[in-house]
């Protein structure tokens, strides 16, 4: 359990540490500005942590990571930096951190007392030389070091761009081994960037698709433990699972939560037709939301869960379309070249993110919800599955290597198109399902 608050001796702490002279004038706080354009990284350095050496290096360097890795920050070298606090408590120096550039610096005392730690640390805006928002304290089990990490950078994240953080947050995803002809496949449970793995399956029988629900505690997979595609639902803290779905006359899969976990909208395939179906998850009760000889697949609820984009070959080729609950008439959103599916709605509700074929070729791409501004974020033999950080700033997918050998791997990307990375696993993983921030 964390237990945050806010450094009240930091913030007289911080007033000490006010530079004698007039303050530089700031009207507004050190914000990095996030464009489709040109991005220059903010420099900030984050110097040694004070405290209990081994655990206070392990969590700065989490700490570090996961600032960098948005590409959006750029680490000052350790070699460069010339005036490290001797303790947390010290004075800030800000002319020696602006002399080599700084424009953020990050100062954080770590203790451990037996089986617990205490995080405290402050954000200094070195350009006009004043402290960034109140220093802030974590209290955890020293266990949950990396989550202690992970929220102190989403804290920085936040104050420093200004939009909502996702440091803290897990994915689901499925694990694959064996040939492509046989591939044996079980559902992880990971923190964002792959460490901490847990395994919600075993590899006896086939599972596809994990779905986190909104709260993160269940998740919804396609399992073929019965022969046949059937959906089940798993609590993630016992990894038990039970069916939603048992209709041996249908086949059920592509599962997702609708926003206040009530509802699950699937695909049902019966008689050789699939349509999107709706269940009330408490009771059971399930109804069709569409009704058509077409393929209807890969349903996800808006924010707001009043509408589902799903996709549907209604108009002759794989498309996107959106409908609302109330079983009117879906409306088709993607007119571009090629095929497109697995949609799914960001979590700011104004963008649809998809997975689209020309050629041979597979992209990742968005556009708003009316089918405006469609554009490609990657380009490969195979990409497919978006799925989005809680803040709607990263679109993690599915990359597939050609050749009788190739593998799938979990990559990200942030939704300018930039900052393409490969997710740090030693194995074969697809179908990731970003879950919410954890609490």
């Amino acid at each position: 359990m964390f237990r945050p608050s806010i450094l009240a001796s930091a913030l007289a702490l911080a007033a000490a540490l006010l530079p004698a002279g007039p303050l530089l004038a700031q009207d507004a706080p050190l914000r990095i500005e996030i464009t489709d354009g040109v991005i220059e990284p903010m420099t900030i350095a984050i110097p040694a942590f004070h405290g209990d050496a081994e655990i206070a290096a392990r969590v700065r360097q989490v700490v570090a990571q996961d600032l960098t890795g948005t590409g959006l920050f750029r680490e000052i070298p350790a070699e460069a930096q010339v005036a490290r606090p001797g303790s947390f408590a010290e004075a800030v120096s800000y002319e020696d951190w602006r002399a080599i550039d700084a424009q953020a610096l990050v100062s954080a005392e770590v203790r451990q007392m037996g089986e617990n730690i205490s995080v405290r640390f402050r954000l200094f805006d070195v350009v006009s030389g004043q402290p960034q928002g109140d220093g802030m304290q974590f209290d955890a089990r020293a266990s949950d070091w990396r989550r202690a990490a992970h929220k102190i950078a989403d804290q920085i994240y936040a104050r420093l761009t200004g939009e909502k953080p996702y440091f803290d947050s897990r994915v689901a995803f499925v694990q694959e081994t064996g040939p492509k002809n046989a591939r044996i496949k079980r559902i992880g449970v990971m923190d964002y960037d792959g460490a901490n793995i847990l395994w919600m399956t075993d590899s006896s029988s086939l599972v596809l698709a994990p779905k986190f629900s909104p709260d993160g505690r269940r998740l919804l997979y396609t399992s073929y433990d019965s022969g046949f595609p059937q959906i089940q639902l798993m609590d993630v803290a016992s990894v038990s699972a039970r069916p939603l779905t048992q209709d041996a006359s249908t086949m059920a899969f592509a599962p997702t939560f609708s926003p206040d976990g009530r509802w699950v909208a699937y695909s049902r395939e019966q008689g050789g037709n699939t349509d999107i179906w709706l269940m009330d998850v408490a009771t059971g009760a399930q109804r069709p939301l569409t009704n058509s000889p077409a393929i209807d697949t890969s349903p996800g609820f808006s924010p707001d869960g009043q509408r589902v984009v799903f996709e549907s070959d209604r108009s002759g080729t794989p498309q996107l379309y959106i409908m609302g609950l109330d079983g009117a008439e879906p409306v088709r959103i993607s007119f571009g070249e090629g095929r497109y599916g697995t949609p799914a709605w960001s979590p700011k509700g104004d963008m649809v993110a998809f997975t689209k074929q020309i050629g041979d070729r597979f992209h990742i791409g968005v556009m708003r919800t009316d089918g405006s501004s469609e554009r490609m974020l990657t380009e490969s033999f195979l990409d497919e599955g978006p799925t989005w950080a809680p803040n709607g700033r990263v679109v993690m997918f599915t990359r597939v290597t050609p050749g009788g050998n190739g593998q799938p791997r979990l990559h990200s990307v942030d939704i300018t198109g930039r900052n393409m990375r490969p997710m740090n696993l030693d194995f074969a993983a697809s179908d990731p399902s970003w879950g919410p921030l954890m609490p």
